[in-house]
């Protein structure tokens, strides 16, 4: 039953076919549109993950194509459970949140001086798009400095209560501008109920992973209304058909559909992705643990002496199970695409089948990170060091 379940996640997630999203800049809203969210973060040991995570469902993906959709207004960044680029087809369903915020109902950006929001909105409405660093003083005067940390808080408080948005990056700088100068005028703009939010949550979670469970729906979502709202809707969906509850040993019942159950799924080949610790198909760790049978932690908040595996370790699928993982670093300046800790775990695959997909997938990885070299620091067990070696 765990593989069934397995093969229907991996479809789901756009992880059982090289091209299941077609080619280029569309193919990049297609991805959006359908996982509902791609997680941004900010740190660039390899490519940064919004963009992996992008590249691991589109062969030929180019990071300007996520840009491209945000400059084109097909999408905005804004917070899911963590700061993410989203569809704009969405944008109604992240006002609970921003609204939240200018209301005062949240504890988020609450000391911030109306007199920096103020100022941070008159120098964007008269300058134009800026970014932070603008915001910046060229002299230590008294009489003409701005107190930068509170300007910046300024900043993010009116992007969060969504009066300002992100409409362009240079590098990882966000470039600012009015919400009213930015939005797309056929946005529907009323803020969903309770319930329309709750279904919403439910229809991006079944579309991406083919099911869900209460505790996925809720991630970093705390609150008991949202909890009773999520139970409300789930119950109406299964009284409709629409939905039905399936059990699954060793995890949380399961909501799914009756359509999706049916569906064949063929088991990939020969299939190995290398994915980013904020992939959409790993960020839930107990389920990836109960259906996987995988612990994942990213460990690069950890002190270094308690890593495990290494500051910022890869998940490595194989055809429909996670076999190991490796610590990658791309060394731009010099070309050179480091594998500094291969951990291979599984025992229950060919290696002679695995070793050269693997490498393939390597080879295309350190393409996309601006590398012309492969280096193999350390593989364990470390008997396999000459064969993979060999092969990269």
């Amino acid at each position: 039953m765990h593989q069934k379940f397995r093969l229907i996640t991996l479809y789901h997630q756009g992880l059982t076919t090289m091209r299941p999203f077609g080619k280029g800049s569309q193919a990049t809203k297609r991805v959006l549109e359908h996982l509902g969210y791609i997680q941004i973060d900010t740190l660039s040991v390899i490519e940064r993950a919004h963009h992996h995570t992008l590249w691991t469902r589109i062969p030929d993906y180019q990071p300007d194509y996520l840009q491209q959709l945000v400059r084109e207004r097909s999408a905005f960044e804004y917070w899911y459970h963590a700061a993410s680029y989203l569809p704009m087809s969405h944008y109604r369903f992240v006002l609970p949140q921003m609204l939240a915020i200018r209301r005062g109902e949240s504890p988020y950006y609450a000391n911030v001086e109306a007199k920096y929001t103020n100022h941070v909105i008159d120098r964007i409405r008269v300058d134009g798009p800026l970014k932070a660093r603008d915001f910046e003083s060229t002299t230590k005067s008294a009489a003409k400095w701005w107190n930068w940390k509170p300007t910046k808080r300024a900043l993010e408080r009116l992007f969060m209560q969504g009066d300002l948005m992100i409409t362009d990056r240079d590098g990882m700088e966000k470039v600012y501008d009015l919400t009213e100068r930015v939005l797309p005028d056929k946005i529907n703009t009323s803020e969903p109920s309770l319930l329309e939010f709750s279904e919403y949550l439910i229809d991006v979670a079944i579309r991406a992973y083919g099911f869900t469970t209460l505790k996925q729906l809720t991630h970093l979502r705390p609150g008991e209304a949202l909890r009773k709202a999520l139970n409300t809707i789930l119950q109406q969906k299964i009284e409709q058909g629409s939905l039905i509850k399936y059990p699954i040993e060793g995890m949380p019942p399961v909501y799914t559909t009756q359509n999706i159950l049916d569906t064949k799924i063929n088991r990939p080949a020969a299939n190995v992705r290398l994915l980013s610790p904020f992939d959409n198909a790993i960020i839930h760790r107990d389920r990836v643990q109960q259906l996987f049978e995988f612990d994942y932690r990213l460990e690069c908040y950890t002190p270094k002496k308690k890593r495990k595996f290494g500051y910022f370790c890869l998940p490595i699928l194989y055809k429909d199970r996670f076999v190991g993982r490796v610590d990658c670093k791309a060394h731009r300046k010099i070309g050179d695409f480091e594998l500094v800790n291969l951990h291979l775990e599984s025992k229950k695959i060919s290696l002679d089948s695995f070793i050269p997909h693997f490498a393939k997938v390597v080879y295309r990885f350190a393409k996309f990170n601006d590398c012309q070299s492969i280096r193999v620091s350390s593989v364990s067990p470390k008997k396999l060091t000459s064969m993979f070696r060999g092969a990269l």
